[in-house]
């Protein structure tokens, strides 16, 4: 057997540390090219990066454009809107006071009513694409999240009722505290409950849930509001473009309302998310950092401090999942 080797030993003569001269060619050419790979795609990845933060700020620049130039254009418009609505009010009362027969009075009074109210509504259009297209200043101070949904849940009671709407808030009994603009969030909050609220139109049980979530519940460092309704569920292919300006089903909406809610929480650094299956019902989550106490100016005792003051100032509440 020894004999048999000679010959393959000769034709690969051994270097100094007996390793043939072609295994280390070999494995140096593997190495000198899985090395260029490596390099290719990590320049291929920084190239795609750069193109994408070069797209993006092209894309963020028109869109700042467009947005002051439709600004401008929305408050054009509003102005002599404003004018149209007033006069429509003056003539409604002056129809009252005209010597027609009653049937012609009538029918001048449907018309008018008809004028001033879409007049109105194109005045509602107005406002919503104003605040979208409007640069966001967030005025951030330390609030408990708790003391926000109460805030809101009270204010939008009444309307529940009036659609024959449960409304429940389930919310821990700890203190869950975050830098916001709270009449921003209660804005982003209040279109999903008002999109909720017009989806369980038709639902024979109509339930709405605000639940707060953070710490084991949630992700570390953010807490995480659900507005949870019993309405019939968003489709996927209708999913993809939910947030997108203009996208509405519903007669007469204006599809800014999820727009703006993703931009108010994005502006805050967080991110909206939904859960929903048709005929399941919808889960909208808005996910929030939670609060920084260096970043407050006075370190975590002031921090907290600031955020007990909030919840003093409106008197102790009771915890947990509440309902009417």
């Amino acid at each position: 057997m020894g004999s048999g080797l000679l010959p393959l030993a000769s034709a690969f003569p051994s270097t100094d540390r007996g390793v043939p001269p072609l295994i280390v060619a070999l494995v140096s050419a593997s190495l000198g090219a899985a090395v260029v790979a490596v390099v290719a795609l990590l320049l291929r990845r920084r190239a795609v990066a750069e193109a994408r933060r070069e797209a993006a700020a092209r894309s963020a620049a028109r869109i700042a454009e467009l947005r002051a130039m439709t600004g401008g254009l929305a408050h054009e418009i509003k102005n002599p809107l404003s004018t149209l609505v007033l006069n429509a009010q003056l003539l409604r009362e002056e129809v009252l006071d005209m010597d027609l027969e009653e049937e012609a009075r009538q029918r001048v009074s449907r018309r008018v009513e008809t004028l001033s109210r879409e007049a109105g509504r194109l005045g509602d259009i107005l406002e919503d694409f104003l605040r979208y297209a409007g640069r966001v200043q967030l005025d951030r101070q330390p609030r408990d999240l708790r003391e926000i949904l109460d805030e809101l849940v009270d204010f939008f009671r009444p309307q529940a009722e009036q659609a024959g709407t449960l409304l429940r808030v389930d919310a821990p009994h700890e203190p869950v505290v975050s830098l916001v603009d709270a009449g921003l969030l209660k804005q982003a909050l209040l279109n999903l409950m008002l999109n909720a609220v017009q989806a369980m139109e038709r639902s024979e049980r109509r339930e709405l849930l605000l639940r707060l979530e953070h710490g084991r519940h949630g992700a570390a460092g953010e807490a995480r509001i659900h507005v949870i309704d019993t309405g019939p569920g968003i489709a996927p292919e209708r999913r993809e473009t939910l947030f997108l300006p203009y996208s509405s089903t519903r007669p007469g909406g204006t599809g800014l309302g999820l727009a703006t809610t993703r931009r108010i929480v994005e502006e805050h650094g967080g991110r909206v998310t939904l859960f929903s299956e048709p005929g399941m019902g919808s889960d909208f989550v808005l996910h929030v950092p939670l609060g920084d106490p260096q970043a407050s100016g006075g370190g975590a005792n002031a921090f907290a401090a600031q955020a007990s003051a909030a919840r003093a100032s409106n008197g102790p509440q009771p915890r947990g999942e509440r309902s009417p």
